[in-house]
């Protein structure tokens, strides 16, 4: 981490926030519906940056190449629309605790992808550690307890959780180049204004038959927290740290989220720690840090 202080405290503090949106989340899902809680996050994280967008572009002017806007506009209805839909869908359907340990299998998908288009060398070690990583999760699901209280993980929100990853992948795998070129500003005013015009049919068929005044004021500072720090605050992180260290440098401080998720989640939401839970996200942190070691 030498050489980096700021960056890796930035680092960290996206860390922490990404961390308390799932508890974040798991109460904003009492009163909104999955599919309308990620139309609504979108559409409000596209208007909180696009203010910000205008005011750096009259500053400081961008250059723009052919094939730019198509890739950023693709990488906002890829990687953060189908991200961000997928992730609730999980959510409302597993714990924190599955959530976060599955979401830590980013790193291997992004070294999975970066293999396949040349930018990553698979080696016997990252395959390894792949392997582990990929059996923790068989050790989450084969051997899960149900638990007495609270949610209970289901196959089909662990199964959302996992299609979640994939796009964030991709986002930061694809999203190295273009950071090159342009600011974290752009970036993701394209990516969530992109997304949220893309979904927008389905938040306003989701909005015309839901009664907005049921939300209560904890409800509203829920949503308004998930558009505003982990979704645009550390998505500008994110990219500001793409552009500045490698990208599964970057994804290595997801090692923390599973250990800071599950630990808010025991203490806000009375969430069990189970010995499966704990063995795998140990196997899965494990071949992780194993495979970007490779």
């Amino acid at each position: 981490m030498k050489g980096h202080p700021f960056l890796y405290g930035l680092l960290f503090l996206m860390v922490f926030f990404w961390a308390a949106n799932f508890i974040v989340g798991k109460v904003a899902l009492r009163e909104f519906p999955p599919l309308l809680l990620g139309g609504l996050r979108i559409t409000l994280a596209g208007l909180f940056i696009l203010p910000v967008y205008l005011w750096e572009g009259r500053r400081k002017p961008e250059r723009w190449g052919r094939g730019d806007l198509p890739l950023l506009i693709t990488l906002g209805v890829v990687g953060v629309a189908f991200n961000q839909l997928f992730f609730v869908l999980g959510l409302s359907r597993t714990t924190v605790a599955h959530s976060a340990i599955i979401v830590s299998m980013g790193p291997v998908l992004v070294l999975l992808i970066g293999s396949s288009i040349g930018l990553e060398k698979i080696t016997p070690r990252k395959i390894a550690g792949m392997l582990i990583a990929i059996g923790g999760v068989g050790v989450l699901k084969l051997f899960q307890v149900e638990p007495t209280i609270g949610a209970r993980p289901t196959w089909a929100g662990d199964g959302f959780i996992f299609l979640s990853t994939i796009p964030f992948a991709l986002l930061t795998v694809f999203g190295k180049r273009v950071t090159s070129q342009h600011s974290a500003i752009t970036v993701n005013t394209f990516a969530y204004v992109g997304g949220a015009v893309a979904l927008a049919p389905m938040t306003l068929w989701q909005a015309s038959r839901f009664p907005f005044a049921s939300i209560s004021t904890l409800g509203w500072v829920s949503l308004g927290y998930m558009a505003a720090f982990p979704a645009v605050l550390c998505y500008l992180i994110f990219y500001y740290a793409l552009s500045q260290i490698a990208a599964s440098r970057v994804m290595a401080f997801t090692y923390l989220q599973p250990l800071l998720a599950t630990s808010m989640a025991v203490i806000a939401l009375h969430e069990p720690v189970t010995a499966p839970v704990v063995t795998a996200g140990l196997a899965i942190l494990a071949g992780v840090y194993l495979a970007e070691r490779g």
